[in-house]
């Protein structure tokens, strides 16, 4: 760990005080590293040369809903500890803005990799990688087969209704980014919007479910989910048919998107395997699944447009923020397609 002590967003200072007080062996002093930043939640890898912690903190300026953020990734893995879903164990949750600015919370710290790219999945070779894909899948059902009021989450989210607020959130998403006509926008959501189906059981929806929002140990086991701000309670197909449609974006190179390819690896279970194992281990009806593989798309394609209007308006620079704006169409005549399927 390339260790530091003056990380933005991170007095060791005083979150050491703090921490003191909550793990009275810690060592005498603190350093750390800053392991994933950004627009989303802030991660730090924290250790005393003999325990590593994770702390998990809201971006720099950023208020308001994160200090709920906090508290909620704090509370769903709180909760599934005692499950078979595979969660760090969380230590503390600080709601006090003076320690560091903002809420923030500790949990251990989990060997384990985040695969991405499929060029790390090929150093394994396809067996192993097989074998991460199935505990991939195993892991989702797992998730979705939780009771949420069994674990004390009955209160996490508003399930009644979950498919229609979705197609209005994001519909609301994407006219609050309005640059441009988007025809095959209106059409996807009009047709989202007429035929919403009856909901699956309410379940646990991680809400950005996909490899590298999961952490493998060197045996090929899923040792830990994490990522953990988007979860809410709802229909838990939503999470399956985004990690499928990244799958189908990844495969399809002539979308121009740029997003994780590890499921394109060899030995990576292919969508029909993917389908299959997870409805051999769910009693969910998938009859309908074209819809939330519909939704999931104009899902991403309210994101994108989000980040393409921004573009446009010199409030975000990055590497493919300049071409983003072109896969809006080819991702929305996909969710047209996708809505014919499993009819």
């Amino acid at each position: 760990m390339d260790a530091r002590t003056d990380l933005p967003g991170l007095d060791l200072d005083r979150f050491s005080t703090w921490l003191r007080d909550r793990v009275p062996a810690m060592g005498s002093a603190l350093s750390g590293t800053l392991i994933a930043g950004g627009k989303s939640n802030l991660t730090y890898a924290v250790s005393d040369g003999r325990t590593r912690w994770i702390v998990r903190r809201p971006p720099l300026g950023h208020v308001l809903a994160t200090a709920h953020d906090m508290a909620r990734e704090y509370r769903v893995m709180a909760a599934l500890r005692p499950t078979d879903v595979p969660v760090p164990t969380t230590h503390a949750l600080c709601q006090d803005d003076t320690v560091l600015g903002a809420p923030f919370y500790v949990m251990e710290h989990v060997e384990g990799t985040p695969y991405r790219t499929a060029a790390e999945l090929r150093a394994l070779g396809p067996e192993r990688t097989r074998a991460i894909s199935t505990d991939l899948v195993d892991t989702l059902a797992v998730l979705h087969a939780v009771d949420p009021a069994a674990i004390g989450l009955a209160d996490f989210g508003r399930p009644e209704g979950f498919l229609e607020r979705q197609v209005r959130r994001w519909k609301k998403q994407l006219d609050a980014s309005h640059s441009r006509e988007l025809p095959l926008a209106d059409e996807l959501h009009a047709r989202l919007a007429a035929d919403v189906p009856t909901e699956s059981a309410v379940g646990i929806v991680h809400g950005d479910y996909r490899l590298d929002n999961v952490l493998t140990d060197r045996d090929d086991r899923l040792a830990a989910v994490i990522d953990w701000e988007m979860a809410t309670l709802g229909d838990p197909l939503t999470d399956l048919a985004l990690m499928l449609l990244y799958g189908r974006l990844a495969a399809d190179r002539s979308s121009g998107a740029t997003v994780a390819d590890a499921s394109t690896a060899p030995g990576f279970l292919s969508e029909s395997e993917i389908i299959e194992r997870y409805t051999a281990r769910s009693d969910r009806d998938m009859s309908r699944f074209g819809f939330y593989l519909g939704l999931a798309a104009f899902k991403l394609a309210a994101i994108l447009e989000g980040i393409h209007y921004r573009h446009l308006h010199g409030q975000t620079v990055g590497k493919g923020f300049d071409t983003v704006g072109a896969v809006i169409d080819p991702l929305l005549e996909a969710g047209l397609t996708a809505l014919k399927e499993y009819r």
